[in-house]
């Protein structure tokens, strides 16, 4: 590629700013939003245990801290108004966190997405289902495998999703660059955010440069975290490197909401009910590797719905609510109960059928159960891990989930918070009960979980000799009716 060099007559700063140098190959630092007229590759890097600011991440659980998500709430605010000014964004992709399991416990580094996740709130996306069109801030996370990518213990995809591909950090098969190398074909003008940890994007932004031809002085070291990398490539193909610096300093503490959240009345969105299954009481036996000692609180993702068709895998601003005001009303629903000392979700990589946007998706990544839980996994320090190892859209989904959580010994002794999919947690309890009673019969199953309740938690007990409870007498405490419609700033 020919690089175009014009003269410098101005100031070194008034230089800089105007990325004097050429319109390929040149570099400039701006506070000015990016020109929706050309095609931007933006960088936002996420932090991780090797490369982060100081106290932004836990080093026990490699996830971030209060400090951490206040900087990621902050980042979300200038990107969409300094470096998008205001315009919406045209897609945004987040690290695989599968793809980076991090000690000292194999974690998978859910950082990237909650990164990202409230700035693609602040973005809105106009989807079509049963013919009803609806425009709403739930901009979706594209966080998916490529097609032969998949790590080592996570299921195979049953559908596969090119519209929906994240970053992987492993880069199998360079199938990051084949993603972004994608987008500049496409040659569609617009705001592309891509958020990974600095060694996805560091090694990314090298790679394309030299694959596209740019000649672009590209970072060679780490910053911080309040650094942004922006390659904008102008209609006739010419490009330059652009660095904003959002200069966050954020506080120590868990991120106060701008507007306190309702309490809701007592817990009246299900019937209650109690199920309890004894070993050797009327046919029940000890199912083969039951565990013992085991508490698990099963809640659904947060508000995801304007209309019941609308769908893209992510949730709604009402949801962002919930999900950050999670850590201040579950002490309360659980008092006097023991508390989690874990939190797990679904592999947010994992694909879900849905909505049909402008660019004609109807495949989005399910990101909202992991997003749900993360901010009280992060305000309580607790390790966060995903089910990976099945799908949730599988066959014999039900019966993998009540394996996964309720036999092997993984979770023997343990408290745990979990965020599943409606639909799938009575049947997820069915199939536990169905375990208790090989040859049939047992107790009457568990109801429908209703499709406007997001409110309820449902306790699974197994005590110290594989005795089942099951009951819905909890809730979070957070009427849906309550929560702005609109998104959080801060």
């Amino acid at each position: 590629m020919t690089v175009v060099r014009s003269p410098c007559v101005a100031l070194a700063l008034t230089l800089l700013l105007a990325g004097c140098g050429g319109s390929s190959g040149s570099n400039a630092t701006t506070s000015g939003p990016l020109s929706a007229r050309n095609l931007n590759l933006i960088f936002v890097v996420s932090e991780d245990k090797a490369f982060q600011a100081s106290g932004d991440v836990n080093p026990a659980t490699a996830n971030l801290t209060d400090q951490g998500l206040q900087r990621s709430l902050l980042m979300a605010t200038f990107l969409r108004r300094r470096v998008l000014g205001g315009k919406n964004v045209t897609g945004v992709y987040a690290l695989e966190p599968m793809t980076h399991l991090q000690p000292p416990g194999g974690f998978p580094d859910m950082a990237a997405p909650e990164t990202i996740q409230q700035f693609a709130l602040l973005n809105q996306i106009t989807l079509t289902n049963d013919g009803v069109t609806v425009t709403a801030n739930s901009y979706p996370l594209n966080s998916s495998y490529a097609s032969g990518a998949v790590p080592s213990g996570v299921a195979t995809p049953a559908v596969s999703c090119s519209t929906c591909q994240g970053l992987d950090f492993a880069d199998q098969g360079g199938d990051n660059e084949a993603l972004v190398s994608g987008i500049i074909t496409a040659n569609v003008p617009g705001f592309y955010v891509f958020s990974a940890p600095w060694e996805t994007a560091s090694t990314l932004l090298t790679n394309i440069n030299q694959l596209e031809g740019y000649n672009l002085t590209v970072p060679g070291s780490y910053v911080d975290p309040n650094h942004i990398y922006a390659i904008s490539i102008v209609p006739s193909g010419s490009a330059r490197l652009i660095t904003f610096d959002s200069k966050s300093k954020p506080r120590s503490t868990y991120p106060a909401l701008p507007l306190p959240v309702p309490v809701s009345t007592p817990c009246t969105a299900q019937a209650h009910f109690t199920i309890a299954v004894t070993v050797g009481s009327g046919g029940a036996v000890m199912p083969a590797g039951i565990n013992t000692n085991e508490t698990l609180y099963m809640v659904r993702h947060a508000e995801a719905h304007p209309v019941g068709s609308f769908e893209d895998g992510s949730y709604v601003c009402a949801g962002q609510w919930r999900a950050l005001d999670l850590p201040n009303v579950l002490p309360n629903a659980l008092a006097g109960k023991s508390s989690p000392q874990q939190v797990y979700s679904i592999d947010p990589a994992q694909v879900i059928p849905g909505g049909q946007s402008a660019s004609g998706n109807s495949a989005w990544s399910y990101v909202r159960p992991s997003l749900t839980v993360e901010p009280y996994a992060i305000a309580n320090n607790l390790p966060y891990g995903l089910a990976a190892s099945f799908e949730l859209i599988a066959m014999n989904s039900p019966q993998l989930a009540s394996n996964f959580f309720f036999t092997g010994g993984a979770f023997n002794n343990q408290t745990v918070l979990m965020a599943w999919e409606h639909d799938h947690i009575p049947p997820t309890v069915n199939a536990l009960l169905g375990s208790y009673f090989p040859g049939g019969g047992g107790p009457v199953p568990a109801p429908g979980w209703p499709d406007d309740d997001y409110d309820t938690i449902w306790t699974v007990t197994l005590d110290a000799s594989g005795n089942l409870a099951v009951n819905n007498s909890t809730c979070e405490g957070i009427s849906s009716a309550a929560l702005p419609a609109t998104c959080p700033k801060f």
